[in-house]
C-alpha cells in the first residue's frame, strides 16, 4: 500500500507541475500587434507587453486584473514592461459581460485612458455588477453622468467593432477562456498564460522575459 501511496503522490504532483506550467493554445502568432487604439498601461514601447483578453464578469480574471497591476507597479516603472487590455466577453455564461465592455470604453471615450481603467477596476472591485449601476460606478471615479450616459445609449460602431476584433482575435489564437494573456518580449517566442496565474509566477515569467530584452 505505501508504495502505492507513493507513486500516487507522485502522479499528483506531476499533474500539479504541469497544471503550472504556460501552454500553448492554438497559434499564439496570430495576436494582433499592439497599436495606438490598445488600451495600455505603462510604457507604450516597452520591449515586454503583457497583451490579455478578459471578461468583467470572470471571477478569475479579478484576481488576476490585480496580479498585473502589482506587476506594473513593481517592474513597470522601469518602463519596460506593459500590459495590454483587451475584451473577450464570455456572453454565453455571462450575459452582462459584454454590456460591461461597452460601459468600460464609454468611460474611456469620455475620460481617456485614466477613465477606462478607473472603470475597469470598478467593474471587478464590484463583481457582480448589474447594468443599472453604471451612472452609480461612473460618477464614482468622477466620470461625466450625462456624457458617460449618451455614450452608453448609443455606443458608436467603431467601439462595437473593437470589442468584436479583440474577442475574435482570443478566438483566432484558440482561447477557450478567461484570463487569457500572451507575454511578447522581443526576440523570444511568445508565452501563453492560458489561466489566471498567481502573482509570483507572471512575476518569474515577466523576469525570464525581462532576462534578454534590452
Amino acid at each position: 500500500m505505501i508504495p502505492l501511496a507513493i507513486v500516487a503522490g507522485g502522479i499528483i504532483v506531476a499533474m500539479a507541475v504541469y497544471a503550472s506550467m504556460p501552454k500553448t493554445a492554438g497559434n499564439p502568432a496570430l495576436v494582433r500587434p499592439v497599436g495606438i487604439s490598445d488600451h495600455i498601461l505603462g510604457n507604450p514601447a516597452a520591449p515586454v507587453m503583457i497583451i490579455e483578453y478578459s471578461d468583467f464578469d470572470c471571477t478569475y480574471c479579478r484576481g488576476f486584473h490585480d496580479a498585473l497591476h502589482q506587476i506594473i507597479a513593481n517592474a513597470g516603472t522601469s518602463g519596460r514592461v506593459a500590459w495590454v487590455f483587451r475584451h473577450f466577453p464570455l456572453s454565453e455564461i455571462h450575459p452582462n459581460a459584454l454590456s460591461h465592455a461597452k460601459a468600460a470604453e464609454c468611460a474611456g471615450e469620455v475620460a481617456g485612458e485614466d477613465g477606462f481603467w478607473k472603470f475597469a477596476n470598478a467593474l471587478f472591485a464590484n463583481q457582480p455588477v448589474d447594468s443599472s449601476r453604471y451612472g452609480e460606478l461612473a460618477s464614482s471615479i468622477g466620470l461625466s453622468g450625462n456624457a458617460f450616459a449618451t455614450c452608453y445609449a448609443s455606443v458608436s460602431a467603431a467601439l462595437d467593432a473593437r470589442i468584436t476584433a479583440d474577442r475574435q482575435n482570443a478566438l483566432d489564437m484558440g482561447a477557450v477562456g478567461t484570463p487569457f494573456s500572451i507575454i511578447l518580449a522581443n526576440g523570444k517566442d511568445p508565452v501563453v498564460m492560458d489561466v489566471a496565474y498567481p502573482y509570483d509566477i507572471v512575476k518569474q515569467l515577466v523576469d525570464q522575459a525581462l532576462g534578454n530584452t534590452p
